[in-house]
């Protein structure tokens, strides 16, 4: 028994180092891809960060911005440096379900429906200004994002993989647009939240991109097979269970602020459900992953908190009166609950 012991250990270790050696292996391509993206967006790095751990975590997510901060332009360059299919939907209060997802059309040749598929049947599709569309065209959405298929008719429809919804919406203007139902709103796996660049990243905005033409390519350097791949590698990176503890402690404390001193409990209306703590350790792996690391490290999960959980938070009159937003909340919970 006592010679088993360093054998056991000694294998560990060896499994360890073969996972940091795959992990970074194949992290790499998805570093080029940031590359790629940065010869058409300038600065943004929590951007597109936050676009690549989406694409890695097999999540969906909603982008917020005021207009002209290259949401729109971030989102174009990343379908272009993959292998893969790109659709644009602009969200508009007269689109239909059948905008979306397709309909059946009537064949006379034949005398029987077929079924005309809609621009939801592709890898990458940006829902641009999610929120002017009306509450059919969100249901449709649902079904899409959460069960990764649609129905047409009487058939349902099974849709490609990888698939991602890269939703944008307006934060200043409301006339026009809808708020997107809650339990829309929950299946996105991060909100990100853009905000203006600073005056280097701006001085170089205006270099490259004043001037009445620019040649920004990209190069697709990632293929589907890869993102699979990546995926599974995810699947495998080490979380230590005190940081599965920190995740669950952090979930169950936008419920129930009280229970770790933190005064408030009147500023929320309800908190997280388990979806964020599928949400908070998925995107701590794949930030892992993306760093190179075959391990989490708390740092990882403090990082991904706010994404994942400023719109999984609903807040109180009393909250929105006193101007605290669901970002101020989740600072003061990351200051409270103990850190493994």
């Amino acid at each position: 028994m006592t010679e088993s012991a360093p054998v056991a250990s000694t294998s560990g270790r060896e499994e360890t180092a073969r996972l940091e050696q795959e992990v970074a292996e194949a992290s790499r391509p998805f570093r080029h891809l940031q590359d790629q993206m940065h010869r058409v967006v300038v600065g943004q790095q929590d951007l597109l960060d936050g676009l690549v751990i989406g694409l890695l975590a097999n999540g969906h997510l909603l982008i917020e911005g005021v207009p002209g901060l290259a949401k729109t332009t971030a989102i174009a360059a990343l379908a272009r440096g993959i292998h893969t299919g790109f659709k644009r939907i602009q969200f508009t209060p007269d689109l239909l379900p059948a905008d979306l997802i397709g309909t059946l059309v009537y064949r006379p040749s034949d005398s029987e429906f077929v079924v005309k598929k809609g621009p939801i049947f592709s890898n990458l599709v940006l829902a641009d200004e999610i929120n002017r569309a009306p509450a059919k065209v969100q249901s449709a959405l649902l079904e899409a994002m959460q069960e990764r298929q649609v129905t047409i008719g009487d058939e349902t429809h099974p849709l490609p993989d990888p698939f991602m919804v890269l939703a944008t919406q307006n934060p200043i203007e409301q006339e026009g647009t809808y708020p997107l139902p809650e339990a829309q709103v929950d299946r996105f796996l991060m909100k990100l939240v853009v905000g203006y660049p600073d005056r280097s990243d701006e001085r170089r905005i205006l270099d490259r991109m004043a001037r009445t033409t620019t040649d920004l390519t990209v190069d697709a350097v990632l293929t589907p097979e890869q993102i699979v791949a990546a995926r599974a590698l995810i699947d495998r990176i080490h979380v230590d269970d005190r940081i599965r503890d920190y995740v669950v402690d952090l979930v169950i404390a936008t419920r129930d602020p009280g229970a770790i001193g933190v005064p408030l409990g009147e500023l929320v209306e309800y908190g997280a459900s388990p979806r964020a703590s599928i949400a908070l350790l998925l995107v701590a792996k794949s930030r892992a992953f993306l760093d190179g690391r075959g391990y989490v490290v708390p740092q990882d999960v403090k990082d991904a908190a706010p994404d994942v959980l400023r719109h999984r938070l609903g807040l109180s009159y009393e909250a929105e009166a006193e101007g605290r937003t669901a970002d101020d909340l989740v600072r003061a919970l990351l200051d409270h609950v103990p850190v493994p």
